[in-house]
């Protein structure tokens, strides 16, 4: 995240799990450790030197006025609690709570309606979906673009964002269609893209 933040970019992706006992941790994969996230308690998630599983709060804290923030939700069952840290902490510089999962973003929505969402897929069944969903951002895998996708959303009144492009010649083309935001894992070699002389 302070690589992402030092090497240029606005801002950064991450995904949130939660615990059994609610702690909304940063974690992309079920388990941690061979430990299921879902059946542990945040106070067990500590590594070998001691270090914890980093949680939403400390994100909120650490760069709610530095950075824009694309969290992602991984699993239904824990959207309250998310809402209440952003109301606690509330990003200055824009964010974002993404989701895979239409029902996460349906239950966003009627817990907060002025919360900003964003659609991600990754299969050709979704666009059916993103149109009737409320959202403010569609995240399409970036091999699912196409310019009349960019078109069709900004007519719609959304942004829309891409991940994972790690090519600086598929960046420059994604930015000629009009792309909003591009998600990479070379934030160097995305903001040199942009901003090389």
């Amino acid at each position: 995240m302070e690589y992402a933040i030092a090497a240029g970019c606005d801002g950064f992706e991450f995904d949130v799990r939660y615990t059994r006992d609610g702690s909304n941790v940063l974690w992309h994969d079920p388990d941690w450790q061979g430990l299921p996230l879902a059946s542990s308690d945040a106070a067990v998630l500590t590594g070998q030197n001691g270090t914890r599983l980093a949680v939403l709060e400390d994100v909120l804290k650490r760069f709610s006025n530095r950075a824009y923030l694309d969290i992602e939700l991984k699993v239904l069952g824990n959207e309250e609690s998310v809402i209440e840290a952003l109301q606690r902490t509330p990003p200055q510089k824009g964010f974002l709570v993404s989701s895979f999962y239409p029902e996460i973003l349906t239950r966003l929505r009627a817990l907060d309606s002025a919360l900003p969402l964003g659609f991600i897929f990754d299969r050709n069944e979704a666009p059916a979906v993103w149109r009737v969903l409320p959202i403010r951002v569609l995240l399409p895998r970036h091999d699912f673009l196409s310019p009349a996708l960019v078109d069709e959303a900004h007519a719609l009144g959304l942004q829309i964002m891409t991940w994972t492009v790690n090519d600086p010649a598929r960046m420059g083309q994604l930015a000629q269609w009009g792309i909003d935001g591009i998600i990479s894992d070379d934030p160097k070699l995305l903001y040199q893209t942009f901003h090389s002389h």
